[in-house]
């Protein structure tokens, strides 16, 4: 059971916990200004989709690091700008994204520097996959950079 994957990470309620989520899609257009009435707005594709996921981790409370692996995994894939897809856990594919940023806020500090409570977010944005192809338009651009214009 999950509740999201990122790639090969698996949040769960523990040991690597996310308990919020929000979501933010956009569309872009081209906006073409006309007299006499409102400027026009031509559809050009899909904008910023961007995925994120909060979360609570104890890493003094949860056997084997309470998540504290995980969440250093999690920044391993933000180092490198892997695309990951991203599944929720009813199986539905929201699709390719990368990860933009982690942050964590670590309270309770112990001994060793680390919290007793670690907040976390993950911030993605959606990615085409690697090695997807340009599409039309950008096949299209190509052509025309091959024959110089």
């Amino acid at each position: 059971m999950m509740l999201y994957s990122i790639g090969s990470l698996t949040l769960d309620t523990r040991p690597f916990n996310v308990d919020d989520v929000s979501r933010s899609a956009g569309a872009d257009f081209a906006v073409k200004p006309l007299i006499g009435t409102l400027p026009g707005r031509e559809f050009m594709g899909e904008g910023d989709d961007k995925l994120t996921l909060s979360g609570q981790l104890l890493p003094f409370k949860i056997p084997g690091g309470g998540g504290m692996t995980e969440l250093e995994i999690a920044h391993g894939f933000r180092q490198s700008g892997q695309r990951l897809p991203v599944m929720r856990g009813d199986g539905r594919m929201l699709g390719w994204f990368a990860i933009e940023s982690i942050s964590e806020a670590h309270t309770a500090l112990m001994s060793n520097g680390v919290g007793f409570r670690v907040k976390h977010t993950i911030a993605l944005v959606k990615v085409g996959p690697e090695g997807a192809s340009p599409g039309i338009i950008g096949s299209i651009l190509s052509l025309f950079a091959q024959v110089g214009l």
